[in-house]
């Protein structure tokens, strides 16, 4: 990704759970479930034409900054985008737990 962060303060409905969401110039996925769409070639530039759902897949945590890991479900794009006060904490568990899960069961040899 090249650019300069372009912050815009946008409410939306989630694409997976339709949560309301109330933008703050910073969000880029829902709190409730972090999903998101796959709208930015640069953060909030809104120039990327592909669109599709951003699965999250992992959590990950460099030097105290937690980030969610995102996979596009229509072209497979990996993005990573910081968590937010607001995201659901139950929520970022879950999909740690999960992502967990699934290194253990690969190296096992169990599929995913």
């Amino acid at each position: 990704m090249s650019g300069s962060f372009t912050r815009r303060v946008e409410d939306f409905v989630c694409v997976k759970c339709g949560a309301k969401t109330r933008g703050d110039g910073y969000t880029n996925h829902c709190p409730k479930c972090l999903w998101s769409l796959h709208v930015d070639v640069s953060p909030g530039d809104r120039a990327e034409d592909c669109g599709g759902a951003m699965r999250p897949v992992a959590v990950e945590d460099k030097g105290g900054k937690r980030s969610i890991v995102h996979v596009c479900d229509k072209c497979g794009v990996t993005r990573r985008c910081r968590t937010s006060p607001n995201d659901d904490p139950e929520a970022i568990y879950a999909l740690a737990r999960s992502a967990a899960e699934g290194v253990i069961g690969r190296r096992r040899g169990r599929p995913e």
